[in-house]
């Protein structure tokens, strides 16, 4: 491991505690604390599962890394906020019964030359013990956690700080070439301002030569990357506030930096988004790393990854079968389990309506699996409100690996798995974010599952068959004989909603 010091300056293996076997690191809940130039966080994972449960979650924005690049050390208020919070994370964590945490410190304090001085005063005051890892290690963990939401991803990795910027080349569930830059904003602070732009644009071509290649994507980590996504939002009238799988191209990125940059087009902005102050004070400068970033690299596409280091860490931990899973299904797994009425009948239901989407492209195909796993995991919700309850669970969950199309997509199957119709819906502005075509398919496979998950309780494979004859446009079900006292009123009433949804003939026999 490379990288990795403590206060004494030795090198370890910051992830040794964590090496627990299989059996028992997935009944342990994982904490973990990430200093920062900006913010201290501290994590709590519900066990080391492929899609991370967020069992606790609490940042301060400490501004460690206040002044830094001006004094060489780290900000005395930062420094007394940074240990009151460190102080409190520990009782915490104590206080729920985990392990140790594992804290990682990133720019501000492998920087400043009182780092190692904080760090062994925040291991006599809390103990604990507060690790630091060079820009390489920073950008590897980064792209990690790019990787935990992204198991596919293909691209360039940029994790913007305080004081730095961390790029990673990821490809194939592999990472390649990581590098970090000073091209933190609080950093960027101490440039006169008319330097700052010739600073920026020199930097990033530098980079640019450095690591080459043509990158399709490029994957923002960080928080000042969020809060630009969310003006972006806010500019475009977007009607989804989910930031993670956030898309924004570069004509998007111009629009919302020329804005940025313009204090009162940002107050308009800001109004409706609910950023700190705090934050927002660092937007501008950020703003301009991002636009020359887009105008140097010119991706094809920025996409916003709410994962980052601490997300990172936890997939560390996880052997290379666990890595390989689809996010998006184990969650719908996990959520079925902990959730529906019938934990396990949801495989069944996707076996049993297959034959209507045997056509299914594997992206399709792992949206209508998902659909099926989840389809009852509101069955608690009072009967009036479940369907609606249903959308705004899918549109607002924490899932990864699913773009926000997609999640509107399985909003309005599982919609239309409780409720025939969606209009006069309150969410009709997410609808757009689907084509004509796209909302049919998402309400066949809800009147599917409407139909499917009563018709037997059991197993519906054991009480008929479906089959679906496209060229005819014929569906037909070939009853069982214990299918056949189950075929109530009920069940050929949805069967046929189904076959009208369809545009086709329905056949029972």
């Amino acid at each position: 491991m490379s990288g990795v010091m403590t206060s004494t300056g030795d090198r370890i293996d910051p992830f040794a505690q964590f090496r627990l076997d299989a059996a028992t690191r997935a009944l342990s809940r994982v904490g973990v604390v990430d200093v920062g130039s900006n913010s201290v966080r501290l994590v709590v994972f519900d066990g080391a599962a492929r899609s991370p449960a967020y069992y606790y979650n609490e940042k301060v924005m400490a501004g460690l890394g206040a002044g830094l690049a001006r004094t060489g050390r780290l900000n005395p208020e930062g420094r007394r906020r940074a240990m009151a919070a460190l102080r409190r994370f520990a009782a915490v964590a104590e206080g729920m019964g985990i392990g140790p945490l594992t804290c990682v410190g990133t720019a501000a304090m492998r920087e400043a030359e009182d780092g190692a001085e904080f760090c062994a005063a925040v291991e006599a005051e809390t103990g604990l013990r507060l690790l630091v890892v060079d820009g390489a290690e920073e950008a590897r963990l980064s792209a990690q956690g790019v990787l935990l939401g992204w198991p596919t991803a293909r691209g360039l990795v940029c994790d913007i700080g305080g004081n730095s910027l961390e790029l990673a080349e990821i490809d194939g569930g592999r990472i390649g070439r990581c590098t970090s830059s000073p091209l933190g904003p609080f950093r960027l602070q101490q440039v006169p301002p008319d330097r700052l732009d010739a600073m920026i644009r020199d930097t990033v071509e530098g980079l640019k030569t450095q690591l080459g290649g043509d990158y399709p994507v490029i994957y923002l980590v960080g928080g000042s990357w969020r809060a630009i996504a969310r003006l972006d939002m806010q500019r475009r009238d977007y009607p989804m506030t989910v930031l993670h799988e956030y898309h924004m191209d570069r004509a998007a990125i111009a629009a919302t930096v020329a804005r940025v940059q313009d204090p009162e087009g940002l107050a308009r902005l800001r109004a409706g988004t609910g950023i700190s102050g705090i934050r927002i004070e660092l937007v501008p400068l950020a703003s301009r790393v991002l636009g020359q970033r887009a105008e140097s690299f010119a991706p094809e596409s920025f996409f916003v990854s709410a994962y980052g280091i601490r997300e990172g860490l936890l997939y560390e931990l996880m052997p290379e079968e666990l890595r390989a899973r689809d996010p998006l299904i184990e969650a719908a797994r996990w959520a079925e389990r902990h959730s529906a009425r019938l934990p396990g009948f949801g495989k069944r239901l996707y076996r049993f309506l297959q034959p209507l989407f045997d056509d299914a492209d594997p992206a399709r195909d792992r949206l209508v699996r998902a659909a099926c796993l989840m389809h009852d995991i509101t069955w608690r919700t009072h009967p009036d409100y479940r369907a609606d309850a249903c959308f705004d669970t899918i549109t607002r969950a924490n899932l990864s690996a699913l773009t926000h199309p997609e999640r509107v997509f399985l909003g309005v199957a599982l919609l239309h798995r409780y409720k025939s119709s969606r209009a006069n819906s309150g969410f009709a502005p997410l609808f757009g974010l689907l084509s004509e075509r796209e909302l049919r398919e998402a309400e066949v496979l809800g009147r599917a599952m409407r139909f499917g998950a009563m018709f037997s309780i059991r197993d519906p494979n054991d009480a008929g068959r479906l089959t679906y004859d496209r060229a005819r446009r014929r569906l037909r079900l070939d009853l069982e004989e214990v299918g056949r006292d189950l075929f109530g009123e009920v069940a050929e009433a949805r069967l046929r909603a189904l076959g009208q949804a369809l545009g086709a003939e329905v056949e029972v026999r």
